[in-house]
């Protein structure tokens, strides 16, 4: 794959409230500083972030907004003051003593793009703290690493890093309902009025980032491909951890979206387990219950058993008519969905208390975190697409390049590029969305009809192609060219036997 050189700028405020300024600043405020980070992909990728921070004094607005009670209303406040564009931070210092961090919390992250610091020590040990909120709110090296996951060696990479999806321009959703035995259950789900509630939210958030499309089935008689183990203790059947891979195959040649389409498809699934296999959990690696009784499948999606109460009495007429409570479903497959995009938030140190996103299912920074991985997958993608088809255009001597696959190819290049400047100018969203459109315009190219190179023959296959159709051909018309010959001599010859 062609280099890579990559320059990921953050624009930063610090703002310090009053009383929490440190004491060996070097200057004093107003002031900008600039700090560096080298991100090690491999040798010919090279990523550096740059944050660009300028330390001031709060405004008075700002300050009656850190008046408030608690956090989340300083949070509030606070927004509409700050800096909203895609990719930006604020980090507001207040003084130890503040009252509006809980006890033992020393870093509050809001809703959007700014998080609260609590001051301590001196300049050295702010600006280590704060290195730690701008990572967790915009991208750490790993996030960059598994966006490049298709260039880093593979020992290098965490278990986790292939996990998230690539990046596309569209995505699928399939919600599925599986009713392995209708005869006992009639099982009602009110799927548009739960993805209208909860799903729509979060997709709304994510438009910028992608294409989203939704749909819906149900499937009858579809069953699992593991037959559950029972247990006499609790009297209900198991399915164990190392046995949840060979879940999926079966499942998966019923739901048939995929072949289909364009672009990655997701698929939850919702499984209600047939009568004489319920109650059915989920163990995990330690035997113990899965809290959701759900599991996911990286790239691919997830599965929630959703088990059905037993009928009080033995005489109860079948089918049982069972409503799925949708609020329970949509909170596990919206933690799937959360984790399917990379944004799960294990690795947070225990003195950071984050805001949850709501019902919007993402916080901004969150959307920012996406954004930046998936600007610099897409730059990497360009320029591999773009390699291998100049690759080819060199092995293929005879090719014949179409004007408009020619403008593609220059629009992908320029976008490429206009990508990575906008990224070293911090404009996060004018850097995605070029990297967006060179994606579009490189794939284009490289997919066009005219370039499949099984168009083109080199002359060697074209002579073992034609001669054996030739050869017989050209025997008798040979021949009897070479008896034509003959015989025109033997006419030249004639006339000197006159006397």
């Amino acid at each position: 794959a062609g280099p890579v050189q990559v320059q990921l700028v953050v624009p930063m405020a610090v703002v310090f409230a009053p009383g929490s300024v440190p004491g060996d600043l070097p200057r004093p405020l107003p002031f900008r500083d600039v700090q560096e980070m080298e991100i090690s992909v491999n040798l010919r990728t090279s990523v550096t972030s740059r944050y660009e921070m300028r330390y001031r004094s709060t405004t008075a607005q700002e300050e009656a907004a850190l008046a408030a009670a608690t956090a989340r209303e300083a949070d509030a406040a606070l927004y509409p003051l700050q800096d909203t564009t895609l990719g930006s931070l604020t980090m507001y210092v207040v003084p130890e003593t503040s009252s509006l961090l809980p006890q033992g919390i020393s870093v509050y992250v809001g809703k959007h793009r700014s998080a609260l610091v609590r001051a301590g020590g001196g300049l050295a040990a702010l600006q280590a703290r704060l290195r730690e909120v701008t990572q967790l709110m915009s991208f750490t090296a790993t996030s960059i690493a598994a966006a490049l996951s298709d260039r880093v060696p593979d020992g290098q990479l965490g278990p986790d890093a292939r996990r998230n999806l690539k990046s596309s321009l569209g995505y699928e959703i399939t919600f599925s309902l599986l009713n392995p035995d209708p005869k006992s259950h009639s099982v009602d789900w009110d799927i548009e009025g739960a993805v209208n509630r909860f799903v729509k939210p979060v997709l709304d958030k994510l438009s910028l980032v992608a294409n989203f499309s939704v749909d819906s089935q149900i499937l009858y008689y579809a069953v699992l491909g593991v037959t559950p183990r029972y247990d006499k203790e609790s009297s209900s059947f198991l399915l164990s951890a190392h046995s949840l891979p060979h879940v999926i195959n079966p499942v998966e040649a019923r739901l048939g979206s995929s072949a289909a389409s364009l672009y990655p498809v997701l698929n939850f699934l919702l499984y209600v387990p047939e009568r004489s296999h319920s109650p059915l959990y989920i163990q995990d690696k330690d035997g113990a219950p899965v809290s959701t009784n759900a599991f996911h499948s990286p790239r691919w999606g997830g599965i929630m058993v959703y088990n059905v109460e037993a009928p009080a009495s033995p005489q109860t007429s079948l089918p049982l008519h069972v409503d799925v409570d949708m609020a329970r479903v949509m909170e596990v497959f919206l933690a799937q969905l959360r984790l399917l995009f990379g944004l799960s938030r294990e690795e947070v140190p225990p003195e950071f208390l984050l805001e949850s996103p709501g019902n919007e299912g993402l916080t901004d920074w969150e959307l920012d975190h996406l954004l930046w991985a998936h600007t610099v997958e897409n730059i990497a993608t360009v320029s591999t697409t773009l390699t291998s088809l100049a690759q080819l255009l060199d092995k293929i001597g005879n090719i014949v390049i179409k004007d408009d696959v020619a403008s593609e190819v220059y629009r992908a290049v320029a976008s490429v590029q206009s990508a990575v400047t906008e990224l070293s100018l911090g404009h996060l969203l004018a850097a995605f969305q070029a990297s967006k459109e060179a994606v579009t315009c490189s794939e284009r190219a490289f997919f066009d009809p005219s370039l499949l190179h099984l168009l083109y023959f080199p002359d060697d296959q074209k002579f073992a192609i034609y001669i054996p159709l030739f050869l017989p051909m050209a025997v008798p018309i040979l021949l009897s060219l070479a008896k034509i010959v003959r015989e025109t001599r033997l006419r030249k010859k004639e006339p000197t036997k006159m006397d």
